[in-house]
């Protein structure tokens, strides 16, 4: 995040690619505080410091091997749904419950409005502190989460209000009890009848795109993925432990999965990638949410007043033609 002269606040956590950053980070905050205690004029010091930071966070986020946008994309002071809900948004009534088992926090529903812009939001919530990761499962929904967000989603289609989902997840919660109270079939009806709302439907992966945990709130006329954001069948610990049965070989398997914006953008897996601040969004958090405020505000104009059956034959026809074969 930026202060007033345009010097980064130090992020409390850094990757450890991200460690020449942060100590350099470090030297221009305690150069600016001597600055402030003393009154001496340290200008001429500061500033090829701050222009090497600038350089060295260019060249080291130009430089990213798949396994560090992973940890980018879990980096815990990433903007989350609620950061989005709180920075974006002039108005936002949640909606609880699915009518039939309880409430999943790991889900967010509700009407949301952007100046004169209304729509249906949902969203994985995560949580910021420990007992609120708990709460919600750190974005790990349950059957209950899916078929609140499905409620709420033919609720908007009865309205007729755009629905826009918001994925961050690591995957939908694999209990017993989820599977008991079927989490598969959730998560399939919820692909099954997103493809047929008769309603424009925004996606955007803002951070983990796991598995169907994602897909569940992910079929839509437009999907977006943040830079530095993942989507992915699997996750790469998860997928090591099953090629590999080593959870070492994490980053081997990002490497394979080909799960940056990059690759599914060339991939046609999704439509667009939202750019982030330089050294991600977990730097400048207030700079994303405008930059996601505004992207979402242009989709939305674009896609009102569109015909209702073009849109759903193309979402459709977009659902069916994803991936790709290729003969090795």
């Amino acid at each position: 995040m930026a202060d007033k002269k345009g010097v980064r606040e130090t992020p409390r956590i850094g990757l450890p690619f991200e460690r020449p950053i942060v100590e350099l980070e470090l030297k221009i905050g305690e150069l600016k505080s001597l600055s402030e205690s003393t009154g001496m004029n340290l200008n001429g010091e500061l500033t090829p410091l701050v222009d090497k930071l600038d350089k060295m966070t260019r060249d080291i986020y130009d430089n990213l091997e798949p396994y560090d946008v992973v940890q980018i994309a879990r980096h815990p002071l990433r903007p989350q749904t609620s950061d989005y809900i709180a920075g974006m948004l002039d108005e936002y009534v949640e909606l609880h419950g699915d009518r039939h088992y309880g409430e999943d926090r790991a889900i967010t529903t509700g009407f949301a409005r952007i100046g004169e812009q209304r729509f249906l939001l949902v969203g994985h919530r995560k949580g910021k502190e420990t007992k609120e990761n708990i709460a919600c499962n750190w974005g790990c929904a349950h059957p209950e989460g899916y078929r609140k967000a499905l409620q709420k989603m033919r609720l908007a289609e009865k309205f007729g209000l755009p629905i826009v989902t918001l994925i961050n997840t690591p995957g939908a919660y694999p209990g017993v009890g989820a599977e008991e109270r079927g989490q598969a079939w959730a998560i399939a009806e919820n692909i099954m009848v997103m493809s047929r709302l008769r309603t424009p439907i925004i996606c955007v992966v803002i951070g983990e795109g796991g598995s169907g945990g994602a897909l569940g709130i992910g079929v839509g006329d437009r999907v977006l993925m943040l830079e530095y954001a993942y989507y992915s069948v699997i996750s790469p610990e998860g997928c090591a432990a099953i090629l590999w049965k080593d959870g070492e070989k994490a980053p081997a398997a990002a490497e394979a999965l080909r799960l940056t914006s990059k690759d599914l953008k060339r991939f046609g897996i999704v439509d667009d990638v939202v750019p982030e601040p330089v050294g991600g969004a977990h730097r400048q958090p207030d700079t994303m949410v405008q930059t996601l405020k505004e992207r979402l505000v242009g989709l939305l104009a674009d896609l009102d007043g569109r015909n209702i059956d073009e849109l759903v034959e193309e979402r459709y026809a977009r659902l069916k033609n994803l991936g790709q074969l290729a003969d090795t």
